[in-house]
């Protein structure tokens, strides 16, 4: 095959059906490269926590949450400060270099208190609290990064596919979960996520030097400036309150945890009744992953740009609300483990796909400091508030058995389903009033 043709290939498969123009491949390839570390090493170490809410006992669950939100508000105003005060280009390692400390000093408690034959229960619920934090940050992190060195146009072709990286990442990471935890103990997948997410910060260097020397001309305040973000640490919370779009975005985060709450509280329940021993509790629920970025990938990899371009943010947003609709009332009528773990895939698949690259699309019409403190506050407190909200709700509610609670949550996927189209219709106005500033 000529070099010609090899080029009218990859300019199809990756023009026509990706949506990836030629002067963007590098940037796409690190972006990519990214988020597959982010989540491959993080999904390496979910099925660990999930082991860790069942071993505690499903009745903890909402003190487990209830804690991570504690953690989630002490950390914005920090996380806040740090991003008023340094350049992005500095505070952006720093965030990757934390977490993998973290990681490292999971690892050495663990197998010391596993060699000592010490119980292990408070350490795990410290290590569930600590990955709820992180999970969110890290990935918020990632997106506040993405809106900032993509244009909105770009964003529209571009996270769809970007957010394949993490898919792949993630289906990686539970493969790895799956086929190594009962041979080396799920202490020993520790230092694993630790190297993975390494590899993110050669990514961000990388995309550094991309926005510096190709798209410098087209972003306002591209994330290579000296000049730090500047503002008020709080800024993150007191903007989320001022502006009704920013309200709307809280208010679907706030209902997609309570509902994605329901199910874990589900899943953790029967699945200490049902299965037994940590590692293959951690097989469980990594199989559950393995199968959710399986189908999050193909959606992901070929559909959202395509339901993006034709149907709007507002309409692809509210796909997971309609899925969410049918999957409980599903449930309610056969409340089993296996209906449980199907429309746990279903949701978390269809979310992966449209729901997460379109919110995060949404992003692409605010400023700077919005990126990364106002997404950053909704993504990782508010998102933690409806995890609190929801773990204490099914908790009072279970009386009424799985299948009450899962008609009373039919009443919020119809609110969300209704926010979801108003957001697309502000996201469109504030695109245009971008676009009459002359700004991308």
């Amino acid at each position: 095959m000529s070099s010609n043709t090899t080029a009218k290939l990859r300019n199809y498969l990756f023009g026509r059906i990706i949506g990836v123009e030629p002067h963007e491949y590098v940037a796409v390839a690190w972006s990519f490269g990214y988020f597959f570390c982010v989540l491959s090493s993080y999904y390496i170490l979910r099925p660990v926590r999930e082991m860790f809410a069942v071993g505690s006992g499903p009745t903890t669950v909402p003190w487990l949450f209830t804690g991570t939100f504690a953690v989630m508000m002490v950390a914005t105003p920090i996380y806040g400060w740090v991003a008023s005060r340094f350049p992005r280009r500095t505070f952006l390692p720093w965030v990757y270099l934390f977490f993998i400390s973290n990681i490292l000093i999971f690892w050495f408690l663990f197998s010391s208190y596993i060699q000592d034959g010490t119980d292990h229960i408070w350490l795990g619920r410290v290590f569930f609290v600590w990955l709820s934090v992180f999970n969110l940050y890290v990935v918020s992190v990632f997106w506040s990064f993405m809106a900032d060195i993509y244009s909105r146009d770009q964003g529209r072709r571009l996270f769809g596919f970007i957010t394949a990286g993490g898919s792949i990442g993630a289906l990686i990471g539970a493969a790895v979960t799956s086929a190594l935890v009962v041979k080396i103990g799920f202490e020993n997948l520790f230092p694993i996520s630790a190297a993975v997410l390494a590899f993110a910060i050669i990514c961000i260097r990388q995309l550094r030097k991309w926005v510096a020397v190709e798209h410098v001309s087209d972003i306002l305040e591209p994330v290579e400036t000296d000049k730090p973000l500047g503002g008020n640490p709080f800024a993150g919370i007191t903007h989320v309150f001022k502006s009704n779009y920013f309200i709307g975005i809280a208010t679907s985060s706030i209902v997609a945890s309570l509902l994605g709450t329901a199910l874990y509280m589900f899943a953790t329940q029967m699945v200490q009744d049902s299965i037994p021993g940590d590692n293959t509790r951690t097989e469980f629920f990594s199989n559950i992953n393995l199968v959710t970025n399986l189908l999050a990938l193909i959606g992901q990899m070929f559909i959202v740009r395509q339901v993006v371009g034709r149907f709007g943010i507002g309409r692809s947003l509210a796909l997971l609300p309609i899925v969410s609709v049918i999957g409980f009332i599903v449930l309610a009528l056969d409340p089993v483990l296996g209906v449980v773990a199907l429309l746990t895939i279903a949701r978390r698949s269809v979310g992966f796909s449209f729901s997460k690259p379109a919110t995060d699309m949404l992003y692409s019409v605010v400023t700077p400091e919005d990126k990364y403190k106002t997404k950053n506050f909704i993504d990782t407190a508010i998102y933690r508030f409806g995890d609190v909200i929801g773990t204490w709700s099914v908790n009072f509610m279970l009386a009424l058995g799985i299948a009450g609670v899962s008609y009373a949550m039919l009443p919020f996927a119809a609110v969300w389903f209704t926010v979801s189209l108003w957001l697309g219709r502000d996201y469109k106005r504030q695109a245009i009033a971008l676009k009459d500033k002359g700004v991308a």
